[in-house]
């Protein structure tokens, strides 16, 4: 049996470029003369910028420094140990450049064991542990906390979770055991299970202390302090934690089985990762740790040698480190400065697009429409979101008068746009009527002024050809709803210059938006997948499959929501057009639905009505839908539908529409929410077998979202 240190060696060797964590031991007087006290700190040495994070290597490093206190503790040196973390940062857990790097099932074993093995020491040792959440605290952070006796949270740290469900693995370093015994089953099940599944949401420091988690709460200011100062009476006797006393009935069970449920709405049974969180929680019921230590160690072996967990990390990466730096983006001191927005449209879309600028860029924006009364409801709908954020305390009353005293509406476009630099168009979708504005813009607008089209389908090339300047004009399309999917298309048309480009990447990086470099193809990236995936499952209703069967049947896929009910919030209409749009450019592949043209002509929103609260097939839709006799099975559609994404996503590569299969997984991630466990598509066409079985290959390198060859 190899101890720990050997078993940490070893996993170190594996992974050389490890940012290494040190753990520093210092003494220090208690006051109240509480006795004398070992503090750890956790520090790779960087600022915050670089969080905090355990490795092969940081592990061992907190393994010597527990040699030394456990020396210290036996030979009644000391009275306690505390752990904290650098400034703003505590821990943020287990290094994933380290586990991408894993290709034996042994040495992932090792990871979940050694990190066991070192934290298991602090609740062993025969003094009091205390954590000391000071900042950020994920993944195996929070855990380092659990192993100790006691917690205290500031009340400025701003992140604090369990993410491993979201990226496709289980809280392997005790959080799985831990967490039910310490604050119950159904808390630590929302904290495991149901915010890692809702996009890892995170904790503020009070909510923490309000879940019991943390014995204690302090300000920030002086919180290692006040901690120090709460440690040397709980030492004393003269503050007692009273922790309350675990239901370990049938509200253990419940609370499971509300985890089970939650994962089953949110990943259908396709991701397992949540599945064996759960499985572990259940059997901590019986409170014996090292049963459930053992659990976590051959659940964390078995997610990091699975496709999802590596889908998962792939996903992360697209969108933390793609994201940020575009794939075939100019050089960003080409970009101009923008000074100034003008908006075309003072419609919804137009009034979201106004308020986004207007709060990330704070320069002036004005709104232009075809009469006073819309003019006036852009600026309105814009003066009320931003009396929505004063209202919750987002902004102060002096930032509210400032965004509000920047933002205008006009009729004559050349009164509003003389000295606009960056102007938007957001009208409707027609070819014609976006020339015409154009066309408009162009004669009152500034030599240097970016022309930029939100357009979801059509050319824009054609849309710049009957300008004098066509190569200022840049496609700019965002994502309904603007505010929350962060994915910006910036489409480059055959005329549109470096400094233009640039300047949409460098203003996409004041929205805060993630930036993808498209080619003027119809539809682009998103729109374009999302029909030939709803076309097919059109075509199978059309034929003759019914309604439920083809929802039911891309299931497994875990998207946000079945495809008609998307269907809806897009809006038939759209999706009709946009159908149209490329069924005019690729006839043999996109076809348009009668039976979906019917439900627009007759006005309809969607195929569903809600009366008994979940969806269902709308009579008057049902009468008007003309079917087939062609009935197929749940995999048959399924099939059917992946084998048309995978052609699609294949011949969009081959023309160039994006730089690399890691751009649409990236565009499909956030733009259409479809999950992080299956890294966007092209990871589970890969692994299902769909890619070859089409197009004779894999999207991805080998271990570029799976398991390394």
């Amino acid at each position: 049996m190899s101890t720990t240190a050997e078993l940490l060696k070893g996993a170190a060797e594996l992974f050389p470029d490890e940012v290494v964590t040190s753990a520093h031991v210092r003494h220090l007087d208690l006051p109240f003369d509480a006795g004398r006290f070992a503090l750890i700190t956790l520090d790779n040495g960087f600022d915050h910028t670089k969080p905090t994070t355990f490795g092969p290597a940081s592990l061992a490093n907190l393994n010597t420094a527990i040699d030394q206190v456990e020396k210290e503790a036996a030979a009644g040196e000391i009275v306690g140990v505390g752990v904290t973390g650098k400034p703003f940062i505590f821990a943020v857990g287990a290094d994933l450049k380290g586990v991408e790097l894993l290709k034996e099932h042994e040495h992932a074993l090792a990871i979940g064991k050694g990190g066991h093995e070192v934290f298991k020491r602090l609740s062993a040792l025969a003094v009091p542990t205390f954590a000391y959440y000071n900042g950020a605290a994920m993944g195996g952070g929070v855990e380092v906390g659990l192993h100790c006796s006691y917690r205290t949270v500031s009340a400025a740290l701003p992140a604090f979770s369990l993410p491993e469900v979201f990226l496709g693995l289980v809280p392997g370093w005790g959080g799985c055991t831990l967490l039910p015994n310490l604050i119950g089953a159904d808390k630590a099940v929302s904290v495991i299970i149901e915010n890692s599944l809702n996009q890892n949401k995170q904790l503020k420091g009070e909510q923490v202390y309000d879940l019991g988690i943390a014995d204690a709460i302090f300000e920030g200011a002086d919180f290692l302090e006040q901690s120090l100062i709460w440690t040397a009476s709980v030492l004393k006797g003269e503050i007692v934690i009273d922790r309350p006393v675990i239901d370990r009935g049938e509200a253990w069970d419940q609370a499971v089985a509300k985890g089970r449920f939650i994962a089953d709405s949110k990943v259908h049974g396709a991701a397992p990762a949540a599945y064996r969180a759960l499985d572990i929680i259940a059997a901590a019921k019986n409170g014996d740790l090292q049963q459930g230590y053992d659990a976590e160690d051959v659940a964390l072996a078995d997610l990091i040698m699975g496709g999802e967990l590596r889908a998962g990390i792939y996903a992360f990466n697209l969108v933390q480190k793609r994201g940020k730096r575009p794939a075939g983006a100019p050089d960003k001191n080409l970009a101009r400065p923008v000074t100034k927005v003008g908006v075309v449209g003072a419609g919804l879309m137009a009034s979201q697009l106004a308020l986004l600028f207007l709060r990330r860029l704070e320069v002036p924006v004005v709104l232009t429409d075809i009469d006073q009364e819309r003019v006036d409801k852009g600026v309105g709908y814009v003066h009320a979101e931003i009396d929505k954020l004063l209202l919750k305390g987002r902004i102060n009353q002096d930032k509210s008068n400032r965004l509000k005293a920047l933002v205008t509406g006009v009729l004559d476009k050349a009164e509003g746009f003389a000295d606009a630099d960056f102007i938007i168009e957001a009208v409707f979708e027609e070819i014609g009527v976006k020339q015409q504005v154009f066309a408009e813009v162009e004669a009152v607008a500034p030599a240097h002024a970016i022309l930029a089209t939100n357009t979801s389908s059509l050319s824009v090339t054609e849309m710049a050809s009957k300008l004098k300047n066509p190569e200022r004009v840049v496609g700019f399309h965002f994502f309904n709803p603007v505010a929350i999917l962060p994915l910006l298309e910036i489409v480059r048309g055959e005329a549109t210059d470096d400094a233009s480009l640039a300047t949409a990447f460098a203003v996409a990086k004041k929205l805060k938006k993630t930036a993808v470099l498209v080619k003027d193809a119809p539809a682009f990236v998103v729109n374009r997948i999302l029909t030939r995936f709803m076309g097919e499952i059109q075509n199978v209703i059309d034929e003759g499959t019914p309604v439920e069967v083809a929802e039911k049947a891309v299931e497994p896929l875990g998207l946000p929501m079945s495809p008609l009910v998307l269907l809806e919030l897009v809006g038939p209409a759209i999706g009709l057009h946009v159908s149209e749009t490329l069924n005019r450019a690729f006839p043999d592949r996109f076809t348009v639905s009668e039976n979906l043209a019917a439900v627009v002509k007759a006005g309809k929103r969607g195929f569903y009505v809600y009366d008994s609260g979940k969806p269902e097939l709308d009579p008057e839709v049902a009468a008007l839908l003309k079917q087939g006799d062609v009935v197929l099975t749940e995999e048959q559609v399924r099939a059917r539908v992946l084998d048309a994404v995978a052609q699609e996503i294949g011949l969009m590569l081959d023309e160039g529409v994006v730089a690399e299969a890691q751009d649409i997984d990236l565009c499909l991630i956030t733009g259409a929410g479809w999950p992080f466990h299956l890294g966007g598509i092209t990871p589970y066409l890969d692994r299902e077998g769909v890619s070859e079985r089409v197009n004779g290959k894999k999207f991805l390198e080998a271990g570029v979202a799976s398991v390394p060859a």
